[in-house]
């Protein structure tokens, strides 16, 4: 999902910087239907360090 903003950002010559969150493993052997909630939950738990390692990358510029 961010690989084509990644092709488009290249393409016009920006500086791009790519930080992702796993919500769902979807390991094939164990797939499982997995809710909305579950997904918001785990990027949720996520927010904190996201947050940290976002303002401390903002602090070296």
């Amino acid at each position: 999902s961010t690989v084509p903003e990644v092709i488009v950002a290249n393409h016009m010559a920006l500086p791009v910087f790519a930080i992702s969150v796993v919500t769902d493993e979807g390991f094939h052997e164990e797939l499982k239907p997995v809710s909305l909630q579950e997904i918001v939950n785990v990027a949720e738990k996520a927010e904190p360090k996201m947050t940290l390692i976002l303002k401390e990358l903002i602090a070296l510029q």
